[in-house]
């Protein structure tokens, strides 16, 4: 192969690549005046096409062999088709050469979305095992528009939490006024309430629009036995053969999500059973209320007749923690405990509730000092093996993106299949123990693009351009969790800062890569310029267009970083 890369572009000269000035009004006295270019490959870059290409141009089988060679690609017909699929992609822009691609139609492909950092955008992990040896992305009270004191409760984040592949929708179950319905809504706060039934139509509507996989509904049941039989009635109405019901209550192992796509499942606590409701009347009995025995007799009767009703609902049966409850007892069942709990119970179990979570569903909420709707780390969860860690979607924050860079694996189903270590029966899992080096992850940040498309002229500085810097982290373990940071790019739209940054990793199946970017105000606290978050475990290795999203986790249209990625196994490993 030879190197006859265009000397223009190594010696840093703009031939081939548009310029304009930029002006920035200083104390309405005088200009600043600063270049404006396009993004132009990075001496790196061209040393690569040189590497893969000839005379300046790299055909289809040059591309073949650097999808190969360099970006690992697993070769065959898949590969080239792919290398077909970046030729057309490419036709429509003046840079094109039918013979072959020349450096700025190269870079052009490394920058655009067919190079994305992950290795598959579908479902691609085993589905069949239980349901309890996955992560499922969970919401928690799904129906607030903002804080947990006064905000709207509303359909709207229900439709959109599905709509991104949310798989577990919670809502709290009260009587309305007249007590002849029911409503969802926040107890015991300042929240508007919605209907029942026009949540459960919402979720119809929109249960299988990002995913085909189950969705589990969790009530929170705050209403009486009559209520019960209606909502009963409200349910199976709706959902109809939707909704599964098992062939047992008492279940030792869940199904798959294999097996239960295109599913609605009922997770609640069930009514009392009989006896405890006979033990009750003892105690009435006991308490000399005999004029009263008739009647309260007639009323269990006829609550046990309609909850029965209520209780068929429920496929996952669920409750709060009792003595004893991380032994299993044979039946699968969902616990519920708060985030203080989990970290309380961790500190001297943490291997039991690893070992729990590999039968049952542990359901992890946010403490209820949240009225902001702000979130907690979602890894304390996961790497108990905690299946449904709950969040406030509406809480925009580091933490629901770090939730939603967890859930961006396995084709983004909503579904990802926990690692190994947090199976293995006669092993437990100690997730703050000490252990060797497996991987290593090597993460070099070349440049970004796209902030003078996506933001204002002066969004960040109104005297100049940009500040760009980026920080590089990884969120797992305790072991594992640090976070890099390049240098400041100083009055540049396109910056440029080639700086390479290894991360060892004890245990890479449970992390996570973050790269945010910020823009440097000297002045006060930095601006924001985009975040992503990744599971490490999906990356794909080479050079990669790492696009980026806002605080909300909506995706920019121009915004994007260039980055190699490269994993290297260790000795232990």
């Amino acid at each position: 192969m030879t190197t006859t890369t265009s000397k223009s572009l190594r010696q840093g000269s703009v031939s081939g690549v548009q310029m304009s000035k930029q002006h920035f009004k200083v104390c309405f006295c005088f200009k600043r005046m600063f270049r404006l270019k396009v993004a132009e490959p990075p001496h790196e870059i061209c040393t690569i096409f040189d590497a893969y290409s000839q005379n300046g141009n790299m055909s289809m089988d040059d591309l073949y062999t650097f999808l190969v060679q360099f970006q690992g690609e697993r070769g065959g017909e898949a590969t080239k088709k792919q290398v077909q699929v970046i030729f057309d992609s490419l036709k429509h822009l003046t840079i094109f050469q039918r013979k072959g691609l020349h450096i700025e139609a190269f870079f052009r492909y490394l920058l655009g979305n067919l190079n994305g950092p992950l290795a598959q955008d579908q479902v691609h992990q085993d589905m069949n095992s239980p349901l309890a040896h996955y992560f499922l992305y969970t919401g928690h009270n799904s129906y607030l528009t903002g804080n947990q004191l006064s905000s709207e409760s509303s359909t709207s984040p229900i439709i959109e939490a599905l709509k991104k592949g949310v798989r577990v929708i919670e809502l709290d179950l009260w009587p309305s006024c007249k007590e002849n319905d029911v409503i969802v809504r926040h107890g015991g706060t300042l929240t508007s309430s919605v209907k029942l039934k026009a949540c459960l139509n919402a979720i119809k509507e929109f249960a299988f629009y990002a995913s085909e996989y189950p969705v589990v509904i969790t009530f929170e049941d705050h209403i009486t036995p009559n209520l019960q039989a209606k909502v009963a009635k409200m349910v199976n109405d709706i959902f109809g053969e939707m909704l599964y019901r098992p062939d047992s209550e008492h279940m030792e192992i869940f199904c798959s999500p294999e097996l239960l796509k295109g599913r609605i499942l009922i997770s609640t606590k069930p009514p009392e059973t009989p006896d405890i409701q006979g033990k009750r009347v003892q105690e009435e009995r006991a308490l000399n209320l005999d004029d009263y025995e008739d009647d309260f007799d007639d009323q269990v009767e006829e609550d046990d007749a309609i909850g029965l009703g209520y209780r068929d609902l429920i496929s996952i049966h669920a409750g709060k923690p009792i003595e004893n409850w991380l032994i299993h007892h044979g039946q699968a069942r969902r616990v519920s405990l708060s985030e203080q709990e989990l970290e309380e119970i961790a500190t001297k179990h943490g291997t039991d509730i690893v070992r729990f979570t590999q039968t049952n569903l542990v359901r992890i909420y946010p403490k209820g000092m949240r009225v902001d709707s702000s979130n907690y780390d979602p890894m304390t969860g996961w790497m108990h093996g905690a299946q449904m860690v709950a969040f406030n979607m509406q809480g925009h924050d580091h933490f629901l993106n770090i939730m939603q860079g967890m859930f961006r694996a396995n084709g983004g189903c909503g579904y990802v299949k926990k690692p190994d270590i947090l199976l293995v029966v006669d092993k437990g899992f100690d997730p703050r123990g000490t252990r060797l080096v497996q991987k290593t992850l090597q993460v070099l940040v070349y440049m970004g693009e796209g902030w003078y498309s996506d933001f204002g002229r002066t969004h960040f500085d109104l005297y100049s351009p940009p500040d760009f810097y980026v920080k590089v982290g990884i969120h797992g373990v305790p072991a594992d969790r640090a976070t890099k940071e390049t240098r400041t790019i100083e009055d540049e739209w396109v910056p440029v800062w080639n700086e390479l940054f290894s991360f060892p990793l004890t245990v890479p199946e449970l992390a996570l890569l973050h790269i945010k970017v910020g823009e440097r105000d000297f002045s006060g606290k930095p601006d924001f310029g985009g975040q992503t978050c990744l599971p490490v475990s999906e990356l794909t290795e080479g050079i990669r267009a790492v696009r980026l999203y806002d605080r909300r986790g909506e995706i920019y249209n121009s915004v994007r970083l260039l980055i190699q990625f490269q994993i290297v196994n260790s000795t232990n490993a």
